[in-house]
């Protein structure tokens, strides 16, 4: 089903197990691109594919970090 949508807590397991704060701030940083979730009341939902596709893509391409060097 491609357009099955899964609640908060599911896309916080499938994330790795993320806290909801995370979430939140993945959705406010326009350069990860993170998937928009549709509200129903008060509760967030994801298509699941998006949130699968998401995740490939940050597989795919993972971010570049400095590290630290111990001196």
């Amino acid at each position: 089903m491609e357009n099955k949508r899964i609640p908060a807590n599911h896309v916080r397991i499938i994330c790795g197990d993320v806290s909801d704060m995370t979430l939140w701030r993945w959705m406010q940083d326009p350069a990860l691109q993170f998937p928009r979730p549709a509200y129903i009341g008060t509760r967030r939902y994801w298509v699941e594919s998006e949130i699968l596709a998401w995740l490939d893509s940050r597989s795919a391409n993972p971010p570049t970090t400095r590290a630290k060097v111990a001196a």
